[in-house]
């Protein structure tokens, strides 16, 4: 007798990961939805992580306010929350394995010195040329650990913004993954965790797509299939610069007016909810993402929003 097994498919892990620096604004929102409603769709686990990485920027009070208004809107994650500040040994492990393989260096270079001898500018700054790579030089003390970074292109197919490509050595040089202040590099911190996690699905804002190519070289480097990447696109201020938390109107997201705050994110990301539902609660909002939500419908181009 012939036995068919029935081919499951691996379990869809998201995750949604606030920096607590100020209260929850729209931006933010967009982007735990998107997260949220494509892993409940596939019955799949959404975590939560608050990334107090850095800090000197933290604001007293907000991760809390954070989880507090998520929960209030109906959200429920997975397993426990997991905060950044809490895994730096861990994150040390790696690095200490990563420069036992010989494949982070010292990096003795200031900012000025970067700027004067970059071969060409980046999109996010000055290419790092390699002064370092085989030494600091005497004299030098060191500011950071850099990842050597390779010479072929990167690509990847996110699935909203398509096809990508970049080329890590030309279009950004050897990264930092622990800076010259003594903090772990936002590139190191967050692949170990989405690693650690089990992350199957990566749903973030636009801005970070750039970044994608590095993490996908640092998870080669460790050895570890990096995760499927979805970049929506960005929610625009008055003054078209990407919506942050110094736009005041659009953080005032509460319970209270959490069910429209909800229907404007279903809009923005192409979902087509109906008017009526603009008026229901968080939770039925919700429900009608969940039943509905299609990557698909989302576009790829920054806009702002009226409320």
């Amino acid at each position: 007798m012939i036995v068919i097994v029935p081919h499951s498919r691996p379990p869809v892990i998201g995750r949604f990961a606030p920096s607590p620096t100020g209260p929850l604004h729209f931006g933010t929102l967009v982007s735990a939805l998107a997260s949220y409603l494509q892993v409940r769709q596939g019955s799949g686990k959404w975590l939560l992580r608050i990334e107090d990485l850095d800090p000197p920027r933290v604001v007293a009070g907000s991760a809390d306010a954070i989880l507090f208004l998520l929960e209030g809107l109906g959200f429920e994650w997975d397993n426990e929350i997991v905060y950044q500040s809490r895994r730096f040994d861990r994150y040390r492990d790696i690095l200490e394995g990563l420069r036992h393989q010989q494949m982070v260096f010292e990096c003795g270079c200031s900012r000025r010195e970067i700027f004067a001898s970059a071969p060409h500018a980046g999109e996010e700054g000055p290419v790092y040329p390699g002064t370092c790579r085989y030494g600091t030089g005497s004299g030098r003390s060191q500011r950071s650990l850099r990842l050597k970074v390779g010479s072929e292109d990167i690509f990847f197919v996110d699935g909203i913004q398509g096809k990508q490509r970049q080329n890590l050595e030309r279009d950004v040089g050897d990264f930092v993954l622990y800076r010259g202040d003594g903090v772990f590099a936002y590139q190191l911190a967050v692949v170990i965790d989405d690693m650690d996690a089990g992350v199957t699905h990566v749903v973030r804002g636009a801005d970070l797509l750039f970044s994608t190519p590095r993490q996908i070289w640092l998870y080669r480097c460790l050895g570890v299939n990096p995760p499927a990447y979805y970049h929506h696109p960005l929610v625009l201020g008055s003054d078209t610069q990407k919506l942050s938390k110094r736009d005041g109107s659009y953080t005032l997201i509460c319970a209270a007016n959490g069910g429209r705050m909800l229907w404007l994110a279903l809009d923005f990301l192409g979902q087509a909810p109906p008017s009526d539902l603009v008026s229901a609660s968080p939770q039925e909002v919700l429900g009608w993402g969940i039943e509905n939500f299609s990557v698909a419908g989302i576009g790829r181009e920054n806009r702002s929003i009226h409320c």
